[in-house]
């Protein structure tokens, strides 16, 4: 038996859930969903910074567009860290396509256009 505190709404329901993902404690059916997936395949959105050439900052923020596979997070922020972006960048625009092999990329969350 495994406790979480599920995270898809602001309740933060206690949950429990079994060998057999069979889950307890949830209020709402995402909750189920959630204690499943976190067992059998959990992922995460990963948010970062990079190196920009830019006056007026050092680093630029940066996210996956989507969850990847939670054991890969290491291996993404291990890549991040060889990134040198040159300005200018706009929010969104792809920074690295399919990161690690996980089929998501690296995107911008601010604009910089100096």
């Amino acid at each position: 038996m495994k406790e979480l505190i599920c995270i898809e709404c602001p309740k933060g329901c206690h949950l429990k859930i079994d060998d057999e993902l069979n889950v307890t404690g949830n209020t709402c059916p995402r909750g189920k969903v959630y204690a499943v997936n976190e067992m059998t395949c959990p992922k995460r959105i990963v948010t970062s910074t990079v190196v920009i050439n830019s006056k007026i900052v050092k680093r630029l923020p940066v996210m996956t567009e989507h969850e990847i596979p939670k054991e890969k997070m290491f291996d993404i922020v291990k890549a991040l860290n060889e990134v040198r972006v040159q300005v200018p960048v706009k929010c969104k625009d792809v920074i690295i396509e399919n990161v690690c092999d996980t089929g998501v990329n690296i995107v911008a969350t601010r604009t910089i256009e100096e």
